[in-house]
């Protein structure tokens, strides 16, 4: 019998082993920070005991949820179950605006829950030349607040829980920045991931702050490292395509109330699956 309910920890864990599967390279040290950011929003549909597909639909705040990380085991798909599980899941979001990154193959089906589409994303891999930059230093607890209001002023919406956990580092996870006058002018967080390493948030002021970010961190884990830039962060684009970065899949960013307001040339999002 088919059942929805909330996931924990380690089924978090088997989800993202299946987000590999499917060719998404989460990182490494991904589970945990996502549970952090919301711990009763992460959903299954199990066949009796067996987990046969996930969706999250993260509160981020009062206002605004994310949704992913929307996988079918191949076996279950074509049979109503995703859907349900996807009608489930948004329950949680109550009255919130909630954004999504899906392919674009999808959005047509999107659009029939009263999503809206609003502007894409593309991300970029490669190996740029690594580099050790001696005035970036890595986060320290004194600085997540600040950082927290830097993503959410360049996103256009707060997620404190997500990004508290995520700026605190794990194994593989750091964050190094770039302060100036007892203020942060750029950072960027770097995860090492199934395949090489992803660059994300990554906020810069100026155009050689983010070039300096991206060169350091393909010094961390890389030196394969991807980057997901949000259309209207056209400087950062550019800053890829000249450190050999080369465009890929692009994914439909669209939401379900109104679009907020993005407002950064030299921005990468944190992740597709939590905004």
């Amino acid at each position: 019998m088919i059942a929805f309910r909330q996931a924990n920890l380690d089924e978090l864990e088997l989800v993202l082993g299946w987000a590999a599967a499917e060719g998404w390279n989460p990182g490494r040290d991904d589970a945990r920070a996502f549970l952090s950011a919301d711990p009763e929003g992460f959903f299954l549909a199990t066949d009796g005991e067996l987990p046969v597909g996930s969706i999250s639909v993260v509160n981020h705040n009062e206002a605004f949820a994310f949704l992913g990380l929307y996988i079918m085991r191949p076996e279950y798909r074509g049979r109503g179950i995703g859907y349900r599980l996807w009608q489930h899941a948004l329950k949680h979001a109550g009255g919130r605006v909630v954004g999504l990154d899906g392919v674009p193959e999808q959005q047509a089906n999107y659009e029939k829950s009263h999503f809206v589409h609003a502007s894409g994303t593309t991300r970029f891999a490669g190996a740029p030349a690594p580099k050790g930059v001696g005035d970036l230093r890595p986060a320290t607890p004194r600085d997540v607040p600040e950082l927290i209001e830097m993503e959410a002023f360049a996103s256009g919406y707060r997620k404190a829980n997500y990004l508290e956990t995520w700026f605190a580092g794990a194994s593989s996870r750091v964050t190094y920045l770039r302060e100036i006058d007892g203020r942060i002018s750029g950072a960027a967080t770097v995860r090492g991931c199934v395949d090489g390493a992803k660059v994300g948030p990554l906020l810069a002021s100026d155009a050689q702050t983010a070039d300096d970010l991206l060169c350091h961190a393909a010094k961390i884990f890389g030196p394969k490292v991807t980057v997901d830039v949000p259309a209207g962060s056209n400087g950062l684009a550019e800053l890829c395509l000249r450190r050999g970065l080369v465009p890929g899949f692009n994914t439909a960013r669209m939401y379900k109330g109104p679009a907020p307001n993005t407002r950064s040339e030299f921005y990468a999002v944190a992740s597709l699956e939590l905004g």
